[in-house]
C-alpha cells in the first residue's frame, strides 16, 4: 500500500464522495481489495483506476462487501475493474502462495507475524498449526526445518486443496502434513502430546480451543502462539487478552508464562488483533 486512497484520489473525486472512501486496501498477488463504501459505481471505477496506476502489478480490483465470517472465514467480494477473477499467486518471504481470495481466508497484513513465528522455530521441532488456511504459517516454518514436521489443519476443503498445491510449489513436501478437519477432533484422535509448538491464528475461536492446544503439546511443555481480538481503545488490549487467557489456563491447572505479547494489527473500528507467546511448563 504505497499511499492512502484518499491521497491518491484527491482532486479527482468530489469532496463529498471523497469522504466516503475507505483509506486502506489490501494487495494480494496481483489483486487489490478495497472496502465497500457508499460510493456510486462510477467512482468505484475511479478508485480502481487510481490503484492500478499506482501499483503496476495489479490486474484486478475487487470490493469487500461483507466482514470475514463463518467457519471458513470468508468475505463477500464484488468485481470492480480489471481481469474478472479471484485466483492469484502472492509472494512473501521468498515463498509463493496460490490462493482464491473468494474461497479461502488470506491476509497480507499478517506477513510480519508469519515471519516472526517462523524465525522462532528450531530445526527439529514438531509444530501443530490448528487453523492453517492455505498453509502460509506452515510453509514459512517448513522452509526453516531440516528434521522437524508441521501438522497443518484446516476445516475448509478448498483451503486444504490450495495448501497441498502450495506445499508442492514451495518444495516442502514431507515436512508438512496437510489435514482436513476440525482441529479439536484431529488433536484428540491423532496429535495428543506430540508438539513442541502450537499455532492458533484464529482469534474468533482461540479461547474455546485452548484446552486442545495444550493437549497437543508434549508433556515436557512447549510454546503456544495465541491470537485474540480486543477493543483497540482499551487501556491495554494486550493485558486484557492476557488476563482472559490466563483465567482459562488456570482453570485447566496449567503452569505457564507469557514472555511476549503485542498488538498485531487493527481489524476494524475500535478493534485490534493481539498475539501472546505462551510458554507452557511441564
Amino acid at each position: 500500500m504505497k499511499k492512502c486512497l484518499k491521497a491518491l484520489l484527491s482532486g479527482s473525486l468530489p469532496p463529498e464522495s471523497l469522504a466516503d472512501v475507505c483509506n486502506s486496501y489490501d494487495i494480494i498477488g496481483d489483486i487489490a481489495i478495497i472496502r465497500s463504501t457508499a460510493l456510486p459505481r462510477k467512482f468505484g471505477e475511479n478508485v480502481a483506476e487510481a490503484i492500478i496506476k499506482t501499483h503496476r502489478n495489479v490486474k484486478t480490483v475487487l470490493a469487500q462487501t461483507s466482514p470475514v465470517d463463518g467457519d471458513f472465514r470468508l468475505r463477500g467480494l464484488a468485481y470492480i475493474a480489471g481481469e474478472k477473477r479471484t485466483k492469484t499467486v502472492h509472494v512473501e518471504s521468498g515463498c509463493r502462495f496460490l490462493v482464491d481470495v473468494e474461497r479461502c481466508y488470506f491476509s497480507p497484513r499478517l506477513s510480519y507475524e508469519r515471519k516472526r513465528i517462523a524465525d522462532q522455530v528450531m530445526d527439529d521441532e514438531t509444530v501443530v498449526n490448528m487453523f492453517a488456511g492455505i498453509g502460509c504459517f506452515s510453509i514459512l516454518i517448513a522452509t526453516r526445518l531440516s528434521t522437524g514436521r508441521v501438522y497443518s489443519i484446516d476445516i475448509n476443503p478448498t483451503a486444504v486443496q490450495f495448501m497441498r498445491e502450495n506445499i508442492r510449489i514451495n518444495n516442502v513436501f514431507g515436512k508438512i502434513i496437510p489435514i482436513l478437519g476440525d482441529s479439536k477432533d484431529i488433536i484428540q484422535a491423532r496429535l495428543c502430546h506430540l508438539a513442541d509448538r502450537v499455532l492458533m491464528p484464529l482469534p474468533e475461536r482461540a479461547l474455546a480451543y485452548l484446552p486442545y492446544a495444550v493437549r497437543a503439546l508434549k508433556t515436557s511443555g512447549g510454546w503456544l502462539h495465541y491470537y485474540d481480538f480486543e477493543r483497540a481503545r482499551s487501556i491495554n488490549p494486550v493485558e486484557k487478552v492476557r488476563v482472559k487467557m490466563s483465567e482459562k489456563l488456570e482453570s485447566l491447572g496449567v503452569k505457564f508464562a507469557v514472555p511476549f505479547g503485542r498488538v498485531v494489527r487493527s481489524t476494524g473500528p475500535n478493534w485490534c488483533q493481539v498475539v501472546l507467546d505462551i510458554c507452557i511448563k511441564p
